[in-house]
């Protein structure tokens, strides 16, 4: 077993470039995984890595034995996933990513839930606004607002969720409130936006009697965190496009105001992704599932005031 457990190290080091980033990953020290590489290199009789100041680059032994050593691992875990579907009990770990609202809202509350229901399964839940690399951070489900684009993913669609354009009644009350998306362009107003590199959210995409109408927005700051954004909205610095669950609570309070009702942003679609052989995991399904049935309900009952 610890020359397995030190495979799996050398083939985290060599997708994610360097020791701590695979400790962490794995859930150990660098010194520890330092240790499994030098056992794994003794064994092989070979040097697996170049190593630099700031990461390790596989030599071209490491090279081939990585794509072996990966066949191994993928090998066992559909072995394990096929043992687990016919005993009808799923085990092992889930690793989880979602954007931080949604994250926060939606998904991280549930996994206790989950684990209580199947405590065979342990989840790693990872928040982040910026778009994961499924692949490279072995991701088994990430949860996403808005278009798939990446063909070697599947997805399974949740729900389509409503936009709107919100700002604070103090934010209107100084720069007026605008009556056509026209308004936005330009520096009459401040649009807020979640920026982060490869993001479009610069481009908001509004829906109008002619038709949908890209606009190219601008303001006087972003940020990669979206929960930031809603508390500069809040605090009347400008206006924000939104998933409505995620600002219904300070519409209602009347903390923040739709503007642009009858040109609102185009819905986006909740989803979930995960690589194509994912489905074949039971505790894959189970979590697919489970989260589906609870981002629907709950969004459901935000909406409906619950």
């Amino acid at each position: 077993m610890a020359y397995l457990d030190n495979i799996a190290v050398f083939v985290r080091v060599v997708e994610l470039g360097n020791l701590s980033a695979a400790g962490r990953d794995m859930r150990i020290s660098p010194a520890v995984a330092s240790n499994r590489i030098k056992e794994l290199e003794k064994h092989l009789g070979v040097r697996l890595f170049n190593r630099t100041t700031r990461q390790l680059m596989p030599t071209e032994h490491g090279t081939v034995f990585y794509t072996g050593a990966k066949q191994v691992l993928d090998a066992i875990t559909d072995a394990e996933a096929a043992v687990a579907a016919l005993s009808g009990q799923p085990r092992g770990t889930i690793k989880v990513t979602a954007p931080l609202g949604l994250g926060r809202r939606l998904i991280a509350s549930g996994i206790p839930d989950f684990h209580d229901k199947y405590p065979d399964i342990e989840v790693r839940l990872r928040l982040s606004d910026h778009n994961v690399d499924i692949m490279k951070e072995g991701i088994d489900v990430a949860f996403r607002l808005g278009i798939i684009e990446d063909s070697s993913l599947r997805m399974r669609g949740i729900m389509d969720c409503e936009r709107v354009l919100v700002a604070a009644p103090k934010y209107l009350e100084a720069r007026g409130e605008p009556v056509e998306p026209q308004e936005l362009i330009g520096k009459k107003h401040d649009c807020l936006m979640l920026r982060y590199a490869g993001t479009r959210e610069y481009v908001w995409t509004l829906q109008t009697p002619n038709g949908v109408q890209k606009l190219e927005v601008h303001g006087p700051y972003d940020t990669d965190d979206g929960d930031v954004l809603t508390g500069w909205a809040l605090s009347g610095r400008g206006i924000i496009n939104k998933p409505r669950f995620e600002v219904e609570p300070f519409i209602r309070d009347q903390r923040l105001k739709v503007i642009l009702a009858k040109t609102p942003p185009t819905p986006v679609q909740l989803a979930a992704v995960y690589p194509h052989k994912k489905l074949q995991d039971p505790k894959v399904r189970l979590l697919l599932d489970f989260m589906a049935d609870r981002c629907q309900r709950l969004i459901r009952d935000i909406l409906a005031g619950k």
